[in-house]
């Protein structure tokens, strides 16, 4: 199996992303199981601070590094929260704060139209030329009630119309076949295979 560093301490991405790449014979692990320390994520996008992530861990392990970053950008609020999703309400991280943040901000608003965005890159080393990169949208709505008890973040109050569920009511593998984490890990995959 090959090695890849994930460049996140979170339990719920690390659980998605080894369910997704266990098949293709790569083991994940986490840059906290190495020891490595979060990177910075000063950008005002995705895929830049994805990009550092991964460069980051890459550099710390001597491992390929996978890195996402992600977060849901609610349509009325000009795409906040954005990247600042997972800190939203503040110091320290707190996905139930967060998600009394956004239903609050979005009291009032017609347009409760969101999506989630994931940004995915994948480096071979730290000073990979050729990054590959991948972004994508999970589309829903923002509903005021939680609903479910999987998943994490902003999934109790994201609600895809077309399966009348949230996206916490959805069983995991479910999940894994239309999420944005779950559409960029499959595009990257594919990328990962014509490469090789």
């Amino acid at each position: 199996m090959q090695k890849i560093v994930l460049a996140s301490n979170n339990a719920g991405k690390l659980k998605e992303f080894q369910a997704l790449l266990a098949p293709l014979n790569f083991q994940v692990i986490t840059q906290g199981e190495l020891g490595i320390p979060s990177a910075e994520e000063p950008h005002l996008t995705f895929v830049e601070n994805a990009l550092a992530k991964a460069r980051h861990a890459s550099s710390a392990s001597g491992l390929p590094a996978l890195a996402d970053d992600s977060g849901i950008c609610a349509h009325a609020l000009d795409g906040k929260p954005g990247v600042f999703s997972a800190r939203f309400a503040g110091e320290p991280a707190n996905d139930g704060a967060n998600n009394q943040k956004l239903v609050s901000d979005l009291n009032g608003q017609a347009d409760r139209g969101a999506h989630y965005v994931c940004a995915l890159v994948f480096v071979n080393s730290a000073n990979d030329p050729e990054p590959l990169i991948v972004q994508t949208r999970w589309h829903g709505q923002i509903i005021t009630e939680p609903k479910g008890s999987n998943g994490f973040g902003y999934d109790p109050h994201f609600y895809i119309p077309e399966l009348n569920l949230t996206a916490a009511e959805l069983d995991p593998a479910q999940k894994n076949l239309i999420s944005h984490r779950g559409q960029a890990l499959r595009e990257l995959i594919v990328q990962l295979k014509s490469r090789a």
